[in-house]
Order: C-alpha cells, then structure tokens, then sequence
C-alpha cells in the first residue's frame, strides 16, 4: 500500500515539531541554576556583582553587610521590595521590583544562594 505525500509530508512536520518541543524542554530545566537565573534578571546591572548605578550597593560581602543584607531572605526581600520609588519624575529610580510573578520564590532563592556563594 503507498501513502500519499500529504500524509508522509504531514507525519515529517508532526515529528520535527516533536523533536524541536523536547529540546525547548531540556533548556528549561538547565536555565533553573542560580548562575543562570542570575545572569538572565541580575547580571545587567550587577555584573561580575558589583553594581553600575550605585557603587555602595554591590553584591560584594562588604557592601551587602554594610547596608544590613546577611541571609538568602535578606537578598530576597530586597528583590521584593527594593525600595521606596523616587519622588521626582527626574530621579533615577534604582533598583526594579522583581515579584513572584517575574521570578518564583524558589528561583529568588536560588539567585541569592549564588550571589552569597560567589561574591
């Protein structure tokens, strides 16, 4: 019995889709490191952790003890709230809010696991 083109051409795409499907899979569950997490949402502003609008506010040990940042919980709440928003239309506004809804609270723990590890 021979299959027409239509139905081998069809049953190519479906598997090629398949194929492509169960890569996207495997990033995601590499992507889910604190480095990577960290590099995707932190690393703009912080690289190698220091920090481009506010050289106080590094991920260094230093700073971050010097500005009351100890524990995990700490980073994360920051990342929570950083701060107050600025109250002139001019001022540059820091720090963005990162809430659940950008990064889960699993992921935020794995960001501030990093950051106490390597800087």
């Amino acid at each position: 019995m021979r299959f027409p083109r239509r139905i081998i051409l069809s049953l190519f795409v479906f598997s090629i889709s398949l194929f492509f499907i169960s890569l996207s899979g495997r990033g995601d569950a590499a992507e889910k490191s604190g480095e990577s997490l960290f590099q995707q949402h932190c690393s703009a502003c912080h690289p190698n952790g220091d920090n481009i609008l506010n050289r106080n506010k590094t991920l260094h040990k230093k700073d971050r003890e010097a500005n009351n940042i100890h524990t995990a919980e700490d980073i994360v709440n920051k990342m929570r709230n950083p701060g107050p928003a600025p109250t002139h239309p001019q001022d540059w506004a820091g720090m963005k809010m990162f809430d659940q809804t950008k990064i889960s609270d699993e992921d935020a723990l794995k960001i501030a696991d990093y950051i106490l590890k390597t800087f």
